[in-house]
């Protein structure tokens, strides 16, 4: 029977973690009883942790892991090898804040024997005009560092099968903070098939955003130059 893991990195998302974990649960269980849907806490200050052991306790598929802080590339690093070494034959990658939809997952899965990934394309988005600027900016970057055109190659709603995923991490530095967009490039240019679908990316959902314009743009220095060497790791 197929394993599907769905990974969600959580920090400091008391205000959302208990609607996402719910709504991800039917969507996820429904796949199958091997199923399971994986949250890892990223060493959150506030009851994200408390909340999602509550969750667990009447959730026979879902699995709440707590780690110390790393950030969120590193942290959905810990979860695709936690997917790995568990079995899973398909990944599946969203964020906890509540921006993407749980009604939107099934159009992927069907799918899921036709592509080795499906990403989704946020269409209409509602996170605010820097960020799609910066999303924008990045795509440039990656296009002119790694000569791929990729749609949109950071979305926190992708599914991967497990051939793609053990391949291509191996190219991902330790604790890297861009950690989605090596593995679109990665599997991008070794050619692994792929499709783009459309989904909806609302507002968060509550709780503030961890990630401010001083950090992107320290974010934005290391990895242009980590974006170099592993280009030249790619060939």
């Amino acid at each position: 029977m197929e394993k599907l893991y769905a990974i969600i990195p959580a920090y400091n998302e008391q205000d959302n973690i208990r609607k996402v974990i719910r709504e991800w649960y039917e969507v996820i269980a429904a796949t199958g009883e091997e199923s399971r849907l994986v949250v890892i806490d990223d060493g959150s200050r506030d009851d994200t942790f408390k909340i999602m052991q509550e969750e667990a306790a009447d959730k026979p598929q879902f699995i709440a892991l707590h780690k110390d802080n790393s950030g969120h590339g590193a942290t959905l690093l810990y979860g695709y090898d936690y997917a790995l070494a568990n079995g899973a034959d398909y990944i599946f990658q969203t964020d906890s804040d509540g921006q993407t939809l749980p009604s939107e997952f099934d159009m992927f899965f069907k799918r899921r024997y036709e592509y080795d990934f499906i990403i989704g394309h946020r269409k209409d988005r509602k996170d605010g005009f820097f960020r799609i600027v910066t999303t924008k900016v990045l795509r440039y970057v990656v296009r002119a560092v790694f000569s791929v055109n990729l749609k949109d190659i950071n979305t926190p709603f992708r599914l991967m099968n497990r051939e793609l995923l053990e391949d291509c991490m191996r190219f991902i530095p330790k604790d890297f903070n861009l950690s989605n967009v090596i593995l679109t490039v990665a599997a991008a240019r070794r050619g692994y098939t792929g499709l783009y679908i459309p989904v909806t990316f609302r507002n968060r959902q509550g709780g503030k955003n961890s990630i401010n314009v001083k950090k992107i743009f320290k974010i934005g220095l290391k990895a242009l130059k980590d974006f170099v060497d592993i280009n030249k790791k790619l060939g």
